[in-house]
Order: structure tokens, then C-alpha cells, then sequence
């Protein structure tokens, strides 16, 4: 997962240019639509937008200078945004309640991971170790949500609608010791936040560690109390875990399978007039034609900053990944979970489980 997180020296120069430049490039992508609204019109509906991460990352850049405009370009300036970053509004454990409640912000970024009662189902996508990358995740993540009703099921309980899911980064592992295969992990101490992958990590033979997230995690590899960190390679990167851990395997394979659901609160969804919602649709529309290949360039740009701040850093043959894969026994793993949910009253998380895993075999077949 992407965890909320404090940076340690900030982004590299060039990361942060090629983020610049990259979502410029996508934000122009249709502006042959009337800019803002004529003289003398009614004044723009301003949306309030919530934010656990700071402003600075592909994907809230992504947002700020891609989706947000898009949405004001699309609805001639009737609609405009005011976001606010880095949990000023809610934190990321807080984003789902803050937006279902009336009074709450308008939007907010939500995170199924942290509210696993409200959106149980939601936590499947995690539960694979491998899946499409770049343009490919996005439309998994589209076909999932448009084709299996019971992940709208999930908003509408909440009160939400969704209006653009964004996604993160391929999984990394970051060792404090060289590390010249996955294989390595085993007998290590490994932390990582998704209970997916401190089982995967647990039957790949390492011993799972939790810990909160923040510089702890930076002193305790440090101190090698902690052996390595399975995460987002973003996550690593903005925390400068590649300082302790230089050792670094990676693959774009590797599937994270988180998303960043873009939500509007239903009531503000619904008080929209029709042409109103029909251009956020078109905004989000717009937007996902560049997301994938934005994804793709970034993640090239901080591998080689990682190179350049000194880590080693490779990327993992497809044997290789295959090979993790096998270890993890994540279809195992996903059994028992969908068995323990229906015991709990989530009584299609069986028949969920099997849509998703049909449609992932599809995405990556």
C-alpha cells in the first residue's frame, strides 16, 4: 500500500521536473474546450477536495494538474476545486467517513485498505502478487468496478459515488543486505502493511513485521532490527528507505493492487445538474487516456533516481516473478480469507473473489 507518510530529503530535482512536465503534457491533452465561463454567468460551484498525502507524488500531481482542470475545462468553468493536501481536511483513516457525512468535503481521495468493515470487498485486489501495469492496471480497475456490481454496492452503502480511481506502483523490496534473489528474504524481518503480504512474505519463509509508518521504519532498518520493507517502490523512495536499504528487487509485475477511489459525497453528487455530472464523467474520461503512460515514465525516473542516490537496484526476470508467485500461495491465502468474510456475513466475497480473478487472468493472460 501506499502508506501515509512523511518525507525524508524530498523528491530529486529531476523527479520532480518530470512530474511537472509529464502531467502538463496530459493536462493539454483536450484543451480545445471553452476555458471557464463567459462574463456575466452564474458563479462557479466550487468543490471542496480532501487529501491524506501531500501535494507531490504522481498521483496527486496527477490530480491537481490533470484531473482537476479537466473538470473545470469540461464543465466550462461552472465547476472549479478547492483541494486541500497532506490530511488538512482528514487523514487517511478518516477519508471515508469525512466524505459520506453530510458536511464533510465534497471529494476526498479514499482508501480501501484502512476501512476493510465498510469495504471489505474492496480488498481483493490486493490479494494478488502479480497483475497489469501502466495503462493495462487502469483498465482493470475500470472493467472491475463497471462490470462487478458489488463493488458500486460497497460506494453506495457508503454514501459516495466514485468519480476516478487512481492507482499506485509496482511492489518493491528494499534490503538492508545485498539481496540477489527473493529468495533472500527467507529468515529475514520484513515489514509490510497489507495483511496479503505479511502472509505472502510469512509463506515465502521470512518472518512478517508490522510497524507503523514514518521514520521508525527508516531507524529500525537502520539499526538492522528490521531486514527489509515490502512496498510501493513510492513509498520506499519518498521515505528515502533506499539510504538504509540499498539493495533493491523490483519488477513492474510485481502488483501492489491499490486504488485511490476519487469520491464525491452522494448528496453533492446528486444536487449536480445533469451537465454538471456528465462533465466530471467526461474529465475522468479524458484524464485516464494519459494516466497509464504517466505511471509508466515516472516509475522509470525513480528508479534511476535510486540508482543515482547509490542503491542497487534490479529489476526481477519474469522467471523470477513467477517464482515469488508460486511461494506466496496467495490463492491459498485467498480462500481463507473469502471463507473467514462469509462467515462474517459477506456473503458473496467467494463469488467476488472468482469475477476478479477471472478478470485478471484475462488482464495479464
Amino acid at each position: 500500500m501506499t502508506d501515509s507518510r512523511t518525507t525524508g530529503h524530498g523528491a530529486c530535482l529531476s523527479r520532480r521536473s518530470f512530474l511537472a512536465s509529464a502531467a502538463g503534457v496530459a493536462a493539454s491533452a483536450s484543451l480545445p474546450r471553452t476555458a471557464g465561463a463567459q462574463a456575466g454567468i452564474a458563479p462557479a460551484r466550487v468543490l471542496t477536495f480532501s487529501d491524506h498525502e501531500p501535494l507531490g507524488g504522481m498521483r496527486t500531481r496527477f490530480l491537481k494538474d490533470v484531473v482537476f482542470p479537466a473538470i473545470e475545462r469540461e464543465s466550462d468553468g461552472r465547476l472549479k476545486v478547492n483541494d486541500h493536501w497532506n490530511g488538512e481536511i482528514a487523514a487517511a483513516y478518516d477519508a471515508l467517513g469525512a466524505v459520506s457525512r453530510t458536511g464533510g468535503p465534497d471529494m476526498a481521495t479514499t482508501v480501501p485498505e484502512y476501512t476493510a468493515k465498510e469495504l471489505p470487498l474492496h480488498q481483493i485486489f490486493k490479494s494478488f502478487p502479480t497483475g497489469p501495469t501502466g495503462s493495462r492496471q487502469v483498465d482493470f480497475f475500470r472493467r472491475a468496478h463497471a462490470e462487478i456490481p458489488a463493488f458500486t454496492a460497497e460506494f453506495e452503502r457508503n454514501d459516495i459515488v466514485p468519480l476516478f480511481f487512481g492507482t499506485g506502483y509496482p511492489v518493491a523490496f528494499f534490503s538492508t543486505s545485498p539481496l540477489a534473489d527473493l529468495g533472500g528474504l527467507k529468515d529475514g524481518r520484513w515489514r509490510s502493511a497489507s495483511f496479503w503480504h505479511l502472509d505472502f512474505l510469512k509463506n515465502a519463509g521470512a518472518t512478517p513485521v508490522r510497524m507503523h509508518w514514518g521514520p521508525e521504519i527508516y531507524d529500525a532498518l537502520k539499526a538492522r532490527t528490521l531486514d527489509g520493507l515490502m512496498v510501493n517502490v513510492d513509498s520506499g523512495y519518498m521515505l528515502n528507505v533506499h539510504e538504509a536499504a540499498p539493495s533493491i528487487l523490483v519488477s513492474k509485475d510485481l502488483w501492489l493492487g491499490h486504488v485511490y477511489p476519487l469520491a464525491m459525497n452522494r448528496s453533492v453528487w446528486d444536487g449536480l445538474e445533469p451537465q454538471d455530472r456528465r462533465a466530471i464523467q467526461r474529465a475522468a474520461a479524458t484524464s485516464y487516456q494519459s494516466l497509464g503512460a504517466v505511471m509508466d515514465a515516472s516509475f522509470e525516473a525513480q528508479l534511476d533516481d535510486l540508482r543515482r542516490a547509490g542503491a542497487d537496484v534490479r529489476i526481477l526476470d519474469a522467471d523470477e516473478v513467477e517464482r515469488w508467485k508460486t511461494a506466496t500461495r496467495y490463492r491459498d491465502v485467498q480462500s481463507a480469507w473469502a471463507r473467514a468474510q462469509e462467515s462474517e456475513g459477506v456473503a458473496d466475497a467467494g463469488a467476488v473473489l472468482a469475477s476478479v480473478t477471472d478478470l485478471m487472468d484475462e488482464m495479464i493472460g
